[in-house]
């Protein structure tokens, strides 16, 4: 059986789990588990305080169970193994992970992925802003991984990503992919204003029916169908993602910018013939 946490917490305090990753408690007890330390507010608490414990890491998979909204950081600094969320999760799921997995079967809150350099997530349901994205001040967001959302999210989606793959099922905000250095952004509902301002290169896939107005410092270049896009939505497929099969049959138009910033980058949309 999977080291299982149960969420027994009744509080509106945000309860932080930072930490708590299966590659630190692989030659942990019960009991020491218990005791791990969490931050409920500004006091530091046990997990005992939150979370029935029961099972063990064995098979290497630690599995969260309940309504955990308020529970941030989970598998955040993650390096090996599986966490899997029963329910929902808070802030900063899988942030500045470099290896593992981690699967969320409902929502999940901002930052999901902020600084990951390596591993996979999936959130079955919708996220916040900032996925994938650089923390305030800093040089780089996500490093390489790969992220996977099912449902709509928020803004900045890949605010200053360097490496790594985002896909998202549903409908994203404004302004995905701004200041993108490289790696990959596809997005199979609508969007909102200015995706790729300020992007260097990389590739951004607005696939939604409705494609949003692109800025004016990026310039049409064809229509075309890619092959390398097949390929990666195959890739996408295999991890359980889903996409209908119109997408790997039509054609797309290529658009290159930002050329604010040197026009190496690209978007693709759906072509007018769809």
């Amino acid at each position: 059986m999977a080291l299982t946490l149960t969420y027994t917490g009744q509080t509106a305090i945000p309860v932080e789990v930072e930490g708590l990753v299966p590659s630190a408690l692989c030659d942990s007890s019960v009991k020491e588990i218990e005791l791990f330390e969490t931050f409920h507010g500004n006091r530091k608490l046990p997990l005992g305080e939150f979370f029935r414990v029961c099972g063990s890491l064995d098979d290497g998979e630690l599995v969260f169970d309940g309504d955990l909204s308020g529970v941030h950081w989970i598998g955040a600094g993650m390096d090996s193994g599986t966490i899997r969320v029963v329910g929902d999760a808070g802030r900063h799921v899988g942030s500045q992970m470099t290896g593992g997995e981690i699967y969320v079967e409902g929502n999940a809150g901002d930052w999901v992925g902020g600084e990951m350099h390596g591993g996979f997530i999936h959130i079955k349901g919708s996220a916040g802003h900032l996925i994938g994205a650089a923390y305030r001040g800093s040089a780089r967001g996500m490093t390489a991984g790969t992220i996977l959302i099912g449902g709509d999210v928020g803004n900045e989606i890949g605010h200053t990503m360097r490496r790594g793959m985002l896909a998202i099922g549903g409908h994203c905000g404004d302004m995905a992919g701004f200041n993108m250095i490289a790696g990959s952004i596809f997005v199979f509902g609508n969007n909102g204003i200015r995706p790729g301002a300020a992007m260097r290169r990389g590739t951004i896939g607005l696939f939604g029916s409705d494609p949003p107005s692109l800025l004016p410092t990026f310039c049409r270049a064809t229509t075309f169908d890619p092959l390398y896009l097949q390929i990666a939505l195959r890739k996408l497929q295999l991890r359980g993602f889903s996409i209908g099969t119109e997408f790997f049959t039509r054609s797309y138009d290529l658009y290159h910018g930002d050329f604010i910033e040197g026009g190496r980058g690209e978007i693709i949309v759906r072509s007018c013939d769809w």
